[in-house]
C-alpha cells in the first residue's frame, strides 16, 4: 500500500512537470486603434466589441466536434445534437472537422463568455440556411486552422429562422459580434443572397478569406475593421459593406493592412460613415469596370458602382491602391484624404468626387481614364504626385451646377506635381477661385476649342511655384493667371498651329532654360508662370529642337534644349505679358 501511494506521488510530479512543458494556450494579442475598439482584459470587451483574449484559449478545454456526412459526434459538453445540425449552448473553444452535406452549426448562447468555433478543415453545405448561424452570443470568434481549407455553402432559398426580418440570409452569418482569425483559408459560397453576416461588429483579425455571393460579400452593420489577412470577394452587390445609418459613430470600415481583391456589381467598399485605409494591397473592379472606350461621358447605370463609397469620409493613408469603376472611382457627400501610398483609377464616370472637400498631402496618384477627375467645391493639394488623364475637365471646382459667375469654389495648390490632360474638356476649372501657391502643374490643353487650358471663374492668383500650359484657339476665353497675381506670367500665342510633339521653349538672355515643354496635342498657345519671370527682363522663344533632359508629362527637366528656330523676344512688362509669336 505504501509503495502504491509513493509511485502515485511519482506520477502526479512528473504529471504537473510535463503540463509545464505543454503551452497551455494559444495566443494572439489585437491592437485598438480607435475609441469604438477599446477592449479591456476580460475577453468580452467594453462595449462587445474586439478584445485581446478573444484569442487565447486552454486547449485541454477545446470540445471536439467531428461531422460525418449526416451524423454529428461531440467529444465533451456545451453542444447538442439533433440530425445534422449541431448547436453550440455554452461558452468555450469548439474544434469542428469534417463534413457535412446538408446541415448546420448554430450558435445559441446566454452566457457572458465567448464562443470560439475552430474551424479545423470542414466543408458544410446547408440547403435551407446558413452553414453557420450565430443566433445569439456574447460574442463569436471564428477561427482558421493552420494549412487547412474550410468551404461553407448554403442554398438558393432558406427557410428563415425570423420570418420577419427574414434572417439568417447569409452563408454565414452572425446576430452577434464576430471576429475572424488564424491562417488557414476559408471559402465561403452565398448562392442565397449575402455571403458573410454581422449584424453587430465584424472583425477580420488574419485568414485567406474567399466569399462569392449572390448580393453583398462581407457586411459588418456596425462595422468591419480589417487587421491582416487576404480577402478575395466576387459580388453581384456590393463587395465590403457596413450599413448602420441610425449611429454616426458607428457604420464605418477601417483597413490596417491586407490584401484585397473586390470583384462586385455594386460598390466595392461602402459605408455610411467612414471608410480608412491605413495600409492596403488592393485591386477593385465594380460594375464591370471602366469599359474598353479609351473616352468616357459618365455613368448611366441605375445601381451605385462605385470603387470606395463612404457618406463621412474616405482617409488613404498608405498602401498600393487599384480600382477600376463603372461609377465614381472614390466618393463622398463629405471628404476625401489621400495622404500616401500609390492609387491607380480608371472609371466610366468621375475619378475622386468630394462635396465637401478633396485634400491631397502625399502619394502618387495616376488617373488613367475617367470622365471628369478631381470634382468638388474645395480641391486642396500641398503633395503628392498626381497624373490625371480625363474626357471632360480635369480638375472641376465646383458647387454642383453649371455657372459662369464665381459660386465660392476654390481649388488651392501648394505643392506637389500636378499633370492635367483633358482630350475634350478643361485643365484647370473652377467656377470659384484658383490660388497656386506652391508645387508644378503641368496642363496638357484639350484638343478643340471652346474647351481651354483655364477656366477660372473667380481669380487665378499664382504666388509661387510652377505652371505650364497649353490649348488650342478659344478667341476670347483664353486665360492665364490673375492680373492680382505676385508672380509672373506670360501667354504666348502663336499666329499659327503648333503640331503635336512641337517643343516650346522660353529662355533669357544668358541662354538658360526657364521651361521646355512638349505638347501631346496641336496647340495654339501656351500660358507659363515661374519665380525666374522678372519684371523688365527679356527673354525668347523658341519652338522645335529636341531636349536630353527627362520629360514629366511634357516638361523637360535638365538636360540641353537645342536645335530649336527663336520665334520671338519680349520684355516682361506686367504680372500677364501677352506675346503673340
Amino acid at each position: 500500500m505504501v509503495r502504491m501511494k509513493k509511485y502515485y506521488s511519482v506520477l502526479l510530479l512528473i504529471s504537473a512537470f510535463l503540463l509545464m512543458l505543454t503551452p497551455a494556450c494559444e495566443k494572439h494579442y489585437a491592437n485598438s486603434t480607435s475609441d469604438e475598439e477599446q477592449t479591456d482584459d476580460s475577453g468580452t470587451g467594453t462595449d462587445g466589441s474586439e478584445a485581446a483574449s478573444d484569442y487565447e484559449w486552454v486547449t485541454s478545454d477545446v470540445v471536439y466536434i467531428t461531422l460525418n456526412a449526416t451524423s454529428i459526434t461531440v467529444d465533451g459538453n456545451g453542444a447538442t445534437v439533433s440530425g445534422s445540425t449541431v448547436t453550440i449552448t455554452a461558452a468555450g473553444t469548439y474544434s469542428i472537422s469534417g463534413t457535412l452535406t446538408n446541415g448546420q452549426v448554430i450558435v445559441d448562447t446566454n452566457d457572458d463568455g465567448v464562443v470560439r468555433i475552430i474551424l479545423n478543415g470542414v466543408d458544410i453545405t446547408c440547403s435551407s440556411s446558413s452553414p453557420v448561424y450565430v443566433k445569439d452570443a456574447a460574442k463569436a470568434v471564428v477561427i482558421l486552422a493552420d494549412n487547412t481549407t474550410n468551404n461553407l455553402t448554403d442554398g438558393t432559398s432558406y427557410v428563415f429562422d425570423d420570418t420577419e426580418k427574414q434572417e439568417p440570409d447569409a452563408a454565414v452569418f452572425s446576430k452577434s459580434f464576430i471576429s475572424f482569425y488564424g491562417n488557414g483559408a476559408l471559402v465561403v459560397k452565398g448562392n442565397y443572397a449575402d455571403g458573410i453576416v454581422g449584424k453587430d461588429g465584424l472583425v477580420i483579425k488574419s485568414g485567406n478569406i474567399t466569399v462569392t455571393s449572390k448580393d453583398d460579400g462581407i457586411r459588418g452593420k456596425d462595422y468591419i475593421i480589417v487587421r491582416d489577412g487576404k480577402i478575395t470577394v466576387t459580388s453581384t452587390g456590393d463587395g465590403l459593406k457596413s450599413s448602420n445609418e441610425d449611429d454616426t459613430s458607428l457604420g464605418y470600415i477601417s483597413i490596417d493592412k491586407g490584401t484585397f481583391n473586390i470583384t462586385s456589381g455594386g460598390d466595392a467598399i461602402s459605408a455610411p460613415t467612414n471608410v480608412t485605409v491605413s495600409y492596403a494591397d488592393m485591386t477593385i473592379k465594380s460594375g464591370g469596370g471602366s469599359g474598353s472606350s479609351t473616352t468616357t461621358q459618365g455613368y448611366s447605370g441605375t445601381v451605385s458602382a462605385k470603387g470606395i463609397k463612404a457618406d463621412a469620409s474616405i482617409v488613404i493613408n498608405d498602401g498600393i491602391i487599384s480600382v477600376n469603376s463603372a461609377d465614381d472611382a472614390l466618393h463622398s457627400p463629405a471628404s476625401i484624404i489621400v495622404n500616401g501610398g500609390s492609387t491607380t483609377l480608371s472609371t466610366m464616370d468621375d475619378a475622386i468626387h468630394a462635396e465637401g472637400s478633396l485634400t491631397v498631402s502625399g502619394g502618387t496618384i495616376n488617373i488613367t481614364k475617367c470622365y471628369e477627375g478631381f470634382e468638388g467645391p474645395a480641391i486642396n493639394i500641398s503633395g503628392g504626385n498626381i497624373n490625371l488623364v480625363s474626357t471632360d475637365d480635369s480638375f472641376n471646382g465646383t458647387k454642383g451646377m453649371a455657372t459662369e459667375t464665381s459660386d465660392g469654389s476654390a481649388v488651392n495648390i501648394s505643392g506637389g506635381t500636378i499633370l492635367l490632360n483633358p482630350s475634350t474638356g478643361d485643365g484647370l476649372d473652377s467656377n470659384g477661385n484658383v490660388t497656386m501657391t506652391g508645387g508644378t502643374v503641368i496642363v496638357q490643353g484639350p484638343s478643340s476649342q471652346p474647351e481651354v487650358c483655364i477656366d477660372v471663374n473667380g481669380t487665378f492668383n499664382i504666388s509661387g511655384g510652377l505652371f505650364i500650359g497649353s490649348g488650342p484657339n478659344s478667341g476670347q476665353m483664353i486665360e492665364a493667371s490673375s492680373s492680382t497675381s505676385s508672380q509672373y506670367c506670360v501667354l504666348a500665342k502663336s499666329t499659327t498651329t503648333l503640331s503635336a510633339g512641337t517643343i516650346v521653349n522660353i529662355q533669357d538672355t544668358d541662354n538658360k532654360s526657364l521651361v521646355t515643354f512638349k505638347p501631346v496635342r496641336s496647340i495654339y498657345y501656351i500660358v507659363f508662370s515661374s519665380p525666374d519671370l522678372a519684371s523688365g527682363s527679356s527673354y525668347y522663344i523658341y519652338t522645335g529642337g529636341s531636349s536630353t533632359g527627362t520629360s514629366t508629362g511634357g516638361l523637360y527637366v535638365g538636360g540641353i534644349y537645342s536645335g530649336g528656330t527663336q520665334k520671338k523676344n519680349f520684355t516682361v512688362s506686367g504680372k500677364v505679358t501677352t506675346v503673340s509669336f
